[in-house]
């Protein structure tokens, strides 16, 4: 098992007017090589989620084991040894005054000092941004505050992968850009979970995508898991039929705002 998330809640402002509980006694088996697709409304608890196995900030409650260690109070820059997580701002992840070359190097060397750099990794890097189709590879001095959404979240999806982590953390990273663009990004996204054999979760706004992509798609509302598929009944399902499954448990239709079926 990958990861395991046991009972865990999160109440932000306890005790106060504003308390929120945003994550409400959640269990998730992962297991090694799954790509889960996460789907849900807005506020329905999955970038806090995320931010839950990052570390972004400590569970009231409940256990993080991720590959055999217990990560449960373990702070988020420790954590990001292990993790790799992109967000949906384009402009989050990498640094927009340095160079794309620099920017890979920092992720190489997790943040040490440049000067390690070497003409073995710059070649490394030449071939990895190739990769991409975008050009890239010969604008490998031009600052990344230059590129555009596209090319700056594939960018980061490469930095964020360089050392491939043990687990990888998608949220909508593709929603702030163009339809083009996001499908150009999701289909890169797919070779490198394939390719790297990483263990991935993917918040999506798409549907049609969170059937599509990955091996597994769980739907989330107010802070719980409430329909989780795979293999044969997975294959089979619909747009129509997650609606359907999602009105079954919850005892309400799915707000569909921001979400796109297609």
């Amino acid at each position: 098992m990958m990861l395991s998330i046991s009972h865990i809640s999160k109440t932000f402002n306890p005790g106060t007017v504003n308390a929120k509980t945003a994550i409400q006694d959640l269990s998730l088996e992962v297991e090694k090589g799954d790509f889960i697709t996460v789907i849900g409304a807005n506020g329905a608890g999955k970038s806090t989620l995320f931010g839950a196995i990052s570390g972004s900030f400590l569970t009231d409650s409940g256990r993080i084991i991720l590959d055999k260690t217990d990560i449960t109070m373990m702070p988020e820059h420790k954590r990001s040894k292990s993790i790799g997580r992109l967000f949906q701002d384009p402009m989050l992840g990498s640094a927009p005054a340095m160079s794309i070359e620099e920017n890979l190097a920092l992720a190489a060397h997790r943040g040490t000092w440049l000067s390690r750099t070497t003409k073995k990794d710059k070649e490394d890097f030449r071939e990895r941004l190739s990769v991409l189709g975008m050009g890239l590879e010969d604008r490998m001095k031009q600052p990344v505050g230059l590129l555009s959404g596209g090319q700056r979240q594939a960018l980061t999806l490469l930095m964020a992968t360089i050392n491939p982590p043990k687990l990888l953390l998608l949220d909508e990273h593709t929603a702030a850009l163009d339809p083009g663009t996001a499908e150009k990004v999701l289909a890169l996204t797919e070779r490198t979970v394939r390719e790297n054999g990483l263990t991935c979760l993917m918040i999506t706004h798409n549907m049609q995508s969170a059937l599509d992509l990955g091996n597994r798609t769980i739907m989330m509302n107010s802070g719980s898991i409430v329909f989780d598929t795979s293999g044969e009944e997975r294959k089979s399902l619909s747009v129509a039929d997650l609606l359907a499954r999602f009105k079954d448990k919850v005892g309400k239709e799915l707000t569909t705002d921001r979400i796109l079926l297609s």
